[in-house]
């Protein structure tokens, strides 16, 4: 008998409707949105006056931001090697950047290449969970932050202040109950048990059956990771916020090397439109937010004060510099990463006794 939680669509549907959904919103936002707000010959020509110092300052902030994709996982899962958190980040991000189920494929296939080199599946999965942890929480706050800095300067933004006003309600809430859960077993039932609540109306509104064993399974990472955070919470900080910021860095730089100077569009503005623009597409409608980012920056940052032709290549500069070339790194380690660690046992030993 068929489940009455099962949504009602023909499998060709369901199995390729999100995909074909995203591919209509990519095609629509590049060939009819983008090019109502800046003709993209006049774009062209923006881009074609950089200079060689102009293409030097942007592999550099490219760079950096590569190489700040691993130090998170370090901090995660004790042991792990620089080099073999670089593999592991620009493969799930290649894999987020291309797959249509986004970070989670991503998650998937950090995990399996964890597990290839030895790393425990309990040591794994804690790794992957605190990581992601981290990084929505960054996400969360990072508009909070802008909308403080917009009103240090006297400005407004009514999206951002909604976008902080719910952010900031979500860090606050999601704050108190990792505090609760992280105090005592008792307090991750609580904990678990509200969620497993919370997440059974949502899921029967969607027409899906509730998930079990919610409480327990957050009682157990709180046992499994209370002592993981007490040791690494400051390098789990510092290390995702560099990852994050570092990422913003290169839209500075975009915007200053096509010419929107800081009485345009400033730092703090330019950071506003960012976490603005992140905190939207948390929810993957396209692959890496492909056309979604783009459209949120040129509207904010124009909104800000950016000429149009300038802002829409600074943009599309920022996409090229972060969207693409994890792709064809990420997926060439993902092809290569067992040939290209031979010493995947050692790295393994030397993360247990790290953990210990």
């Amino acid at each position: 008998m068929p489940s009455r939680y099962a949504p009602r669509l023909h499998p060709v549907v369901r199995r390729h409707g999100l995909r074909a959904f995203g591919l209509l919103v990519v095609i629509a936002l590049f060939a009819v949105v983008l090019p109502r707000i800046a003709d993209y010959s006049a774009v062209w020509d923006v881009l074609s006056r950089l200079t060689w110092r102009d293409a030097a300052v942007l592999t550099g902030v490219a760079v950096l931001n590569i190489v700040t994709f691993g130090p998170p996982w370090m901090a995660a899962l004790p042991g792990l090697r620089l080099r073999s958190s670089l593999t592991v980040s620009l493969a799930s991000t290649a894999i987020s950047n291309v797959a249509p189920g986004g970070d989670a494929v991503g998650l998937a296939m950090t995990f399996a290449m964890l597990r290839g080199w030895g790393f425990d599946r309990a040591r794994t999965t804690l790794a992957l969970v605190v990581f992601t942890v981290w990084n929505q929480l960054v996400n969360v706050f990072f508009p909070v932050l802008a909308i403080v800095l917009l009103s240090a300067e006297g400005q407004r933004n009514a999206l951002l202040q909604l976008a902080a006003t719910i952010g900031g309600v979500a860090l606050v809430l999601v704050l108190t109950a990792f505090a609760v859960a992280l105090r005592s077993e008792s307090g991750a039932r609580r904990v678990g048990e509200l969620a497993q609540r919370l997440s059974a109306r949502g899921l029967r509104l969607a027409r899906r059956p509730p998930l079990d064993g919610v409480a327990e399974a957050i009682v157990r990472f709180r046992a499994d990771s209370l002592d993981l955070v007490r040791r690494r919470w400051p390098a789990l900080t510092l290390t995702t916020l560099a990852g994050h910021l570092t990422v913003w860095l290169v839209l500075v730089a975009s915007l200053r090397v096509v010419g929107v100077h800081a009485g345009q569009v400033s730092l703090v503005e330019s950071f506003a439109a960012w976490a603005l623009v992140r905190l939207l597409t948390a929810v993957p409608i396209t692959p890496g937010g492909l056309g979604i980012v783009e459209l949120g920056l040129t509207g904010t940052l124009v909104g800000f004060g950016g000429g149009q032709e300038q802002v829409v290549a600074a943009v599309l500069l920022y996409r090229s510099l972060t969207f693409l070339p994890p792709i064809p790194l990420g997926l060439l380690t993902a092809l290569t990463f067992r040939r290209a660690h031979p010493n995947a046992t050692d790295e393994r030993r030397a993360g247990d006794l790290a953990a210990r």
